[in-house]
């Protein structure tokens, strides 16, 4: 049984690697966006939303891999009731930054697991951060450092990098931050005998 991570993302596969897990990247072939389209309209919680969504890429790459062990995952920001994606452009995240300045947003990731095109095990968890009071010029020097990289993740930031510096409080797990919840995925992948007790 192979293990596969249902995900392009760099972050989530360096992550599993860097913990000494082998994996196989597979990439899911959905439609994000069309598939929470109605869940949206029909007022899904975030939590909610995370957990189809990463379900979705689950299923999807483990029913063309028979027999192999798949890992969905996918992850949600809210800020004041409303859902945030990665910005378009540069200006949609020198907004999004400033509309977060000062508040504290929730980033949700979820985890699922799918062996033959089912899910038999899911977990989302919350992370809470505060951003600092930030000033327009700080933000624009941040995008020019960051460059194209803030327009990668949902929150317009990478807390590994300098983007940790927007920030005056954080609560929770780090791997939640960076969009993947490595401690419960362990715990069960431990559970299920893929990892050594």
């Amino acid at each position: 049984m192979a293990l596969v991570l249902a995900s392009g993302s760099r972050i989530r596969s360096d992550l599993l690697r860097n913990a000494g897990i082998d994996v196989t990247v597979d990439p899911a072939g959905i439609d994000e966006r069309a598939v929470e389209a109605p869940l949206l309209a029909a007022g899904m919680l975030p939590e909610d939303l995370a957990l189809i969504l990463a379900e979705a890429k689950a299923n999807d790459v483990s029913e063309r891999r028979p027999g192999d062990l798949v890992i969905g995952a996918d992850q949600v920001l809210a800020f004041e009731g409303r859902r945030y994606t990665k910005p378009e452009d540069m200006e949609a995240a020198r907004r999004q930054l400033l509309a977060f300045s000062g508040h504290t947003h929730t980033l949700l990731s979820a985890v699922v697991l799918s062996l033959d095109g089912t899910a038999i095990w899911r977990h989302v968890s919350a992370a809470h951060l505060t951003m600092r009071d930030l000033t327009p010029a700080f933000v624009g020097r941040y995008l020019a450092d960051a460059g194209e990289a803030a327009l990668s993740s949902v929150g317009a930031y990478q807390l590994e990098g300098t983007g940790v510096q927007l920030f005056e409080r954080i609560e929770g797990d780090y791997f939640t931050i960076l969009g993947l919840p490595l401690l419960p995925l362990f715990a069960e992948l431990r559970r299920l005998g893929v990892l050594d007790t």
